[in-house]
Parts: structure tokens; C-alpha cells; sequence
């Protein structure tokens, strides 16, 4: 199995075979809770407009995302899982556009299919990608803000790879020290009504989902996400 780890929108636009895109901190995280919290349906899109023409065409649905960290306005929910897990979503259709992690999706046209990635359902994606049995792999860490390398989504790469190659030397412990680097902000008093300290713990549980969220384009261009339960 050939695995590439790439970064950013130039690399999500350069992927091929099956591809994860990975936002830890915090699209693909929220996602995962988004539908743990009964949403039966994410649609990813790029563009704050998008998404508020999305929302006039499901009457029950809600709009998640932020732009520079902070809930946008008129939305009903910031990027936070701290903020979903406190939400009942069952029934409801999430709109979702973020900084970094959606851009991911709807650039990677050449992938030939899309995972979304996060340290909260890893296992459950090496699970998925050994049972389709792909021969080439491509992990794009979106980073910080989609221009900044980001040590979490990096980390979250290597531990997919290292799992998908049967190899033992991971270190986890490389992500609880995080919050002394990329995930320091959770952790600034100036941030706690947009970026709390429990983001950080919830977009750190690794394997706390034994599921995959797939991508698929639709006609309009964004993305459904899909659920496949393993």
C-alpha cells in the first residue's frame, strides 16, 4: 500500500486513490459528533453563502462553522463540539463550513473516494481503508487555518499511516501533549466562548466513533457526508 501525506487545499486538489482529509481541531471532529448527536444528514460546503442558500432548502436543519475561529453570524452554532454535544440533532440536517476542513472536501476532485479525518473516529477509517483493500492512500492535513502546518493534523496522519502499515511505534502520548502546542488556544481565557478547553479533550479522544464519514458530491457541488457504521 502507498500512503502520501500532503497538506493544505494544493494537496487535497493533488490527491489521489482514497483520500482522507483531516481537520482534528475541529471540523471533522464536530462532524462525527454532529451525527453521534442524531443528524441525519452533513452537507459540507465552501462558502458562507452556500450554506445559507442550503438552509432555505431543508426546513429542518441548522448551520455549524465558523470563519477566523468564531461562529459566523447568523448561524446557529459555532465549530465546536463542546457546543454540539449539548444540542439534540436528531432528525435535523447540519449545513457545515469551516476554514479549513470543508475546503479539503470540495477541492479533492481527483481523489477517487473521500473520507473525512479526526482522531475521534482514526480506527474506525485504517479499518475501512483494510477492508477495501486500497492500494493508494493519500492523507491531507488541512492545518491551521488551511495555511499553517498544524501538528495535530500532521500527528493524526501518522498515526492513520503507521495503523495502516502495521506499524507498532506510534506514540499516543504525542497528542495529549499537544495542548502545549496547536491546541494551546483551547486553553486561552480570551477564547472560552468560541474555542473552550473541553474542544480540546473532545477533539482528542482517539477511536471514541467506531464509524467513517464518506464524502459525495453532489449536484449543487458541496458535499453529503455519509455515515457507514463498522
Amino acid at each position: 500500500m502507498k500512503v502520501e501525506i500532503l497538506e493544505f487545499v494544493e494537496g487535497s486538489k493533488k490527491a489521489k486513490g482514497v483520500t482522507v482529509i483531516i481537520d482534528v481541531f475541529r471540523a471533522f471532529s464536530v462532524a462525527c459528533y454532529a451525527f453521534d448527536a442524531g443528524a441525519v444528514r452533513v452537507i459540507a460546503t465552501s462558502t458562507v453563502e452556500d450554506a445559507f442558500l442550503l438552509k432555505k432548502s431543508y426546513s429542518n436543519s441548522v448551520l455549524v462553522g465558523e470563519r477566523n475561529e468564531r461562529k459566523i453570524e447568523g448561524f446557529d452554532f459555532g465549530n465546536s463540539p463542546t457546543e454540539i454535544i449539548k444540542a439534540d440533532l436528531s432528525g435535523i440536517t447540519v449545513i457545515h463550513t469551516t476554514t479549513a476542513g470543508t475546503q479539503g472536501l470540495i477541492n479533492a476532485k481527483n481523489a477517487d473516494l473521500v473520507l473525512t479525518g479526526s482522531f475521534v473516529n482514526a480506527g474506525a477509517i485504517v479499518k475501512y481503508i483494510k477492508a477495501i483493500n486500497s492500494e493508494e492512500v493519500t492523507l491531507v492535513a488541512m492545518g491551521f487555518r488551511a495555511t499553517q502546518s498544524a501538528p495535530e493534523d500532521l500527528l493524526c496522519a501518522e498515526l492513520i499511516e503507521s495503523s495502516l502499515k502495521g506499524n507498532r511505534s506510534f506514540n499516543e502520548s504525542g497528542i495529549s501533549d499537544l495542548k502545549y502546542t496547536s491546541g494551546n488556544r483551547f486553553f486561552n481565557p480570551d477564547n472560552i466562548d468560541f474555542s473552550p478547553p473541553t474542544d480540546f479533550f473532545l477533539c482528542t479522544m482517539v477511536n471514541k466513533f467506531n464509524f467513517v464519514l464518506k464524502a459525495c458530491t453532489r449536484l449543487d457541488g458541496n458535499i453529503d457526508l455519509m455515515r457507514i457504521d463498522l
